[in-house]
């Protein structure tokens, strides 16, 4: 049976730890090295890597790495909270006229 291989960032570590699941910890620069090492073992079938790492590896790098791979590639999303859209005057002031909320896109 193929195994699953975690790569995160070191402030994951107690989390996964909690569970019980190996993992390997990379700091940014190593992340493509670390996704390398872990697609050349030949037990991983499946590895999950942390959003936040893949700001070193190109999306098109990626998808080589990938189809050369008899496995596959998760990205696993970043717990990190995107910026709230701040909702845009003109857009207030239609909806409290109309009382619908109307996407503008200029």
């Amino acid at each position: 049976m193929k195994k699953i291989a975690f790569i995160t960032p070191p402030d994951v570590l107690h989390g996964f730890s909690l569970a019980g699941i190996p993992q390997t910890i990379s700091e940014i620069p190593d992340a493509e090295k670390m996704l390398k090492a872990a697609m050349a073992e030949p037990d991983n079938g499946l590895v999950i890597i942390d959003e936040r790492l893949m700001k070193v590896v190109a999306e098109d790098r990626l998808r080589d790495l990938e189809y050369n791979w008899h496995g596959v590639i998760l990205i696993l999303p970043s717990p990190e909270k995107p910026p709230i859209e701040e909702e845009d005057y003109a857009a207030r002031l239609i909806r409290r006229a109309i009382g619908y909320h109307v996407r503008l896109k200029l």
